[in-house]
């Protein structure tokens, strides 16, 4: 064949392929992309599955207290390719929009319906004569229907009242596409109540559909999930089983009836171990302080009673979105952090570190070993001073083990540490949960940091444990990072005799045919007295809390209660705030004292003494909590959000009747420019370390940030249906 015949054979081929390609290539548009658009063009009536989310369960306090519970709520959801159908059936021509679109790498301009046009004429302003359209946001619109036609229905109005819904309802055979429902919304009815522990929700996002629903379902709406708190670990037991209803519509999409229905299910409940009535008044204790924490623990069973952190915030304003300018607001001062809880957030411990020395300590056979305090013990230029020496040039003599917890004696537990080695105080205060994760059940627990553990060597390649660094462990200074929930859980075991529970704040959950799915059971993680521990040793360390409340010299005179005796160990530790040199102040404690049944901690940032400042606080917090064993009925009623401040607090004056104080509509908050109380007996105040190596860590709470939440979005020009008010200036 000649050559230009062979040239035109090919050229001919080329475009029989090509052409046949364009086929192909529309016949997929057609047939798969298309389907559902072009079958609904076909008149005649059809049937439409459409997926409902499923109704969360509760979340209770111990006692049944709801803290999360489910309200009805009035909705009205577009379906905007139904929408779109109705107008072309109406009108001969529809309005366009011109927009750009990626193609063979490059923008090309493209028409194509102008959504928001058809529904503010069809839809918004047949309802703005029947007084029930609100402004919305066209540009979520618009994408909405680019993105998912008529799958997934768009959410037009999520607040309507019953009236509303009722008026709607009567007629509803007037708006093709739109579709009137009952939702289950979210409340949260106490406010701000262990907002914590309770976590927000989140709306469920375009994303979550899997490939098997978008072939299963002609209209899809999922479920809401949590993503912090409880609601976001026990999201999988909350979340309930969904629902499917058939509906038959006509060829205008408007519904004729319903052909078959399957509700949705209830997810499980979910019972906390905290008493909403401790919780308040924890709660409302930690208000008397800028920025804090508190913990309440059963030492029996390693259930937490209370958790509270403030700053705080309220979960409602997470319902079904958050505004903008209510995000910014909680975000807008890093340092605040009303979303960090700082009940799971590791801080500098300080003197609370003497504790868990002493049981380490005591498991390699020390605790009967006196040691001499001269006033500080030197370590290469640098000396660690005992707070009698910074105060007074003093010192203490020598001390047994008790009377160093009383008094707490840096040079003290500096030699018990540097007597036993750095290993011995790491297996020591492992073996009571510091310098790891508790596992409770809650997101973002911060395990802290354990020098010389396997952890801080990764951390920090090269770096040794030195006497320096050693001593400093042993007073909770340096690198030691602790949250008031390990120290809670390291004071169980001392207070119960030996056992070291797994703290836990869910104490059981239940599906909604009455099976337990989560069972109320302790969980021993440890027993010290087959550890190697004596119960003689562990009677020291209590006595030596004792001693530190109830005897003369004791730092923690002013958590003392006349009627119940309590042990405690106060802490001062030296720490940076905003780039300045602070504190972070503690009382850790247990009571009662011959019969422990509580565990209570409590950090204050940016503050003064632990006796001074955290004293007063636990002494409130049990003294509501032994009037409520006797018979009182602690308060409980909604509360509001506590944005807590940045000043310092020297210390908190005592109440003189904590009684009347907890039974008032809010406890007073101190005033943070206050200052010391005179005859504060809590010597830690005076305890300046100076800086001895750098810190792998600044010594100050991390912000954390849960995943961001939904925002609302704010109402833009096109879908200004309904003119903003113009004030009157006379």
């Amino acid at each position: 064949m000649e050559p230009k015949y062979k040239l035109r054979l090919y050229l001919l081929t080329a475009v029989i392929l090509a052409g046949f390609g364009t086929l192909l290539s529309e016949l997929h548009e057609f047939q798969i992309n298309r389907q559902n658009e072009f079958q609904a063009l076909v008149p005649g009536n059809r049937t439409v599955t459409i997926r409902e989310p499923g109704i969360r369960g509760e979340i209770t306090d111990r006692n049944g207290i709801p803290l999360a519970r489910n309200l009805r709520n009035y909705v009205a959801t577009l379906n905007l390719d139904e929408i779109a159908k109705a107008y072309s059936q109406q009108y001969d021509d529809n309005p366009k929009v011109e927009r750009l679109v990626k193609r063979d790498g490059f923008d090309r301009a493209t028409e194509e319906k102008d959504i928001v046009k058809i529904v503010n004429a069809s839809t918004i302003v047949p309802l703005q004569q029947l007084g029930l359209a609100k402004n919305y946001n066209a540009s979520a619109l618009r994408t909405h229907y680019l993105t998912h036609r008529g799958f997934v229905p768009f959410t037009y109005r999520d607040d309507l009242t019953y009236e509303e819904f009722a008026r709607l309802a009567e007629r509803n055979i007037e708006f093709p596409g739109l579709t009137l429902g009952i939702r289950p919304q979210r409340q949260y009815p106490y406010g701000t109540l262990a907002s914590h522990v309770l976590g927000y929700l989140k709306q469920w996002e375009k994303g979550d559909i899997t490939s098997i629903e978008k072939r299963t379902f002609d209209h899809y709406i999922g479920n809401e999930k949590g993503i912090a708190g409880v609601e976001a670990t026990m999201d999988s037991y909350l979340r309930g089983p969904e629902g499917i209803k058939t509906v038959l519509k006509d060829e205008k999409g408007r519904t004729i009836g319903m052909l078959d229905y399957t509700k949705p299910g209830i997810g499980a409940k979910v019972e906390l171990t905290i008493d909403a009535r401790i919780q308040y008044l924890l709660e409302n204790t930690l208000r008397r302080a800028g920025r804090a924490a508190g913990v309440v623990l059963d030492v029996r069973t390693g259930e937490v009673i209370a958790m509270a952190s403030v700053p705080d915030y309220d979960p409602n304003a997470f319902i079904p979105s958050i505004s903008s300018e209510k995000f910014k607001s909680y975000t807008s001062k890093p340092q605040l952090s009303p979303f960090t809880n700082r009940a799971i957030t590791s801080f500098t411990p300080g003197s609370t570190m003497k504790v868990p020395t002493a049981i380490a300590g005591s498991l390699n056979g020390m605790s009967n070993r006196s040691f001499s305090c001269e006033g500080f013990v030197p370590y290469g230029n640098h000396n660690i001073g005992c707070w009698l020496w910074n105060k007074s040039r003093g010192s203490h003599g020598s001390l047994t083990l008790h009377k160093a917890l009383q008094q707490s004696c840096n040079p003290y537990f500096n030699k018990l540490a540097n007597a036993i080695g750095w290993k011995a105080m790491v297996d020591g205060f492992s073996l009571v949960g510091l310098g790891k994760k508790t596992g409770i059940e809650l997101p973002n627990e911060d395990p802290g940091i354990l020098p010389g553990s396997r952890a801080w060597r990764a951390s920090a390649p090269g770096a040794v444990m030195t006497p320096a660094l050693t001593a400093m462990l042993s007073i909770g200074q340096g690198d030691t990072m602790t949250s008031p929930l390990q120290l809670a859980a390291m004071l169980a075991p001392i207070a119960n005799g030996g056992k070291y529970y797994q703290p836990r704040i869910v104490k059981q959950v239940t599906a909604a045919n009455g099976t337990v799915l989560v069972s109320d059971f302790p969980k021993l993680e440890v027993d010290l007295l087959t550890s190697g521990i004596k119960e003689t040793d562990l009677a020291l360390i209590r006595l030596g809390m004792w001693k530190a409340v109830n005897e003369a010299g004791g730092t923690a005179g002013k958590v003392r209660m006349a009627d119940y005796e309590i042990a405690a160990k106060t802490g001062t530790a030296q720490s940076v705030d905003n780039g300045q040199k602070s504190n972070n102040s503690w009382v850790i404690s247990f009571a009662p004292f011959d019969q422990p049944r509580y565990a209570v901690v409590i950090l204050a940032e940016s503050a003064g003494s632990g006796g001074g400042v955290c004293g007063p606080l636990v002494n409130m917090v049990y003294t509501g909590i032994f009037a409520q064993e006797k018979g009182m009925r602690l308060p409980l009623k909604p509360q509001s959000e506590y944005p807590g401040h940045l000043k310092r607090i020297e210390a908190i004056e005592p109440i003189k009747d904590v009684l009347a104080a907890i039974q008032a509509t809010e406890v007073p908050r101190t005033d943070p420019t206050s200052t010391a109380i005179a005859g504060d007996d809590d010597g830690e105040t005076g305890n300046e370390i100076g800086d001895i190596l750098p810190k792998t860590k600044p010594s100050t709470s991390t912000t954390v940030i849960s995943p961001k939440p939904t925002i609302t979005l704010e109402t833009d020009r096109e879908g200004q249906v309904i003119p903003r008010a113009t004030p009157i200036v006379e």
